[in-house]
């Protein structure tokens, strides 16, 4: 068999978006996709990690955010994760 499997996977929507369980090139799709499921939900506050590394994939998010209609401002966390994540407030 060994197909590919086109279906959707199911990831839990609860505010918190790990993207160190995803390839890169699906983040530009996966953001706005989480964005738009937590907000079905009424999850207006979200943590996206994206950990350290180099900053690239920081820089990707931030630019996506920037982007997004949804959003109503983002700054890096601050908390134990340092600069590893991103919290979003999403418009009501």
């Amino acid at each position: 068999m060994g197909g590919y499997n086109n279906d959707p996977v199911e990831y839990p929507i609860d505010g918190i978006l790990d993207l160190h369980t995803f390839s890169p090139k699906d983040v530009k799709e996966l953001v706005p996709d989480y964005i738009e499921a937590c907000l079905e939900k009424g999850i207006y506050r979200i943590r996206i990690i994206h950990g350290k590394g180099t900053g690239a994939l920081r820089r990707t998010v931030h630019s996506i955010l920037d982007k997004n209609p949804h959003v109503e401002s983002y700054k890096l966390d601050s908390g134990s994760s340092s600069w590893g994540a991103t919290l979003v407030n999403l418009k009501h």
